[in-house]
């Protein structure tokens, strides 16, 4: 064995005895408030993958999808086609709010989806709620910040996952939750080129 091999191998031991001991305090299970933010890409698909998780485990789990409803999104052919037993799929909103350019409309349709994420989130039956670009929605004040978090906080079952995705999360819902991720945003074609929103990529 040479030094380098050594080296190597001395080192690794080293990390994994600090990571076995690290992880001998880590028992505890919870359901979490998860926000993915930011204004880069990866957002909903980073969601979309934990559903697959969900479903892979046989984990009861259902999508509300603010904003984006009339758009033909792979994620919703492919679980209502599919999946549509494993993971309950509902749209509520009618298109990003610059294109149906009516705020009423826009209201009515972001409040029956959060009703319809308020049952989804207390159905004993369900793991894992995702909110896909509900924090559009409540950037707007589509919904009331205030009521969302209180909601989360108080009355999500404990065991029960939820997810909430969407650009300008604000700052009352990221101090309330477990885990936030931000996405930064460091390359976009759609800016840096003029290339558009592709299949399989963004949709």
């Amino acid at each position: 064995m040479d030094d380098i091999t050594e080296r190597h191998n001395a080192k690794m031991k080293k990390i994994k005895a600090a990571r076995d001991k690290m992880m001998e305090t880590k028992t505890e299970e919870k359901g979490l408030i998860i926000v993915h933010t930011g204004p880069g890409k990866g957002k909903s698909s980073s969601g979309f993958g934990m559903i697959m998780r969900c479903i892979a485990h046989g984990m009861p789990c259902a999508v509300v999808q603010f904003i984006k409803g009339n758009w033909d999104t792979g994620e919703k052919t492919f679980l209502r086609e599919k999946f549509s037993d494993e993971c309950r799929f509902f749209v509520s909103g009618e298109g990003f709010t610059w294109e149906t350019q009516d705020r009423e409309r826009d209201i009515a349709a972001a409040e029956n989806g959060w009703r319809i994420a308020k049952e989804q989130i207390l159905d004993p039956e369900i793991q894992f709620v995702l909110l896909d670009e509900i924090n559009i929605a409540l950037r707007y004040d589509y919904l009331d910040i205030n009521e969302v978090v209180d909601f989360l906080m108080t009355k999500k079952p404990e065991m029960s996952h939820v997810v909430l995705t969407g650009r300008n999360a604000k700052p009352e819902l990221i101090e309330a939750a477990d885990l936030v991720t931000e996405m930064t945003l460091v390359k976009h074609p759609f800016k840096d080129l003029g290339v558009k929103a592709q299949k399989g990529v963004e949709f």
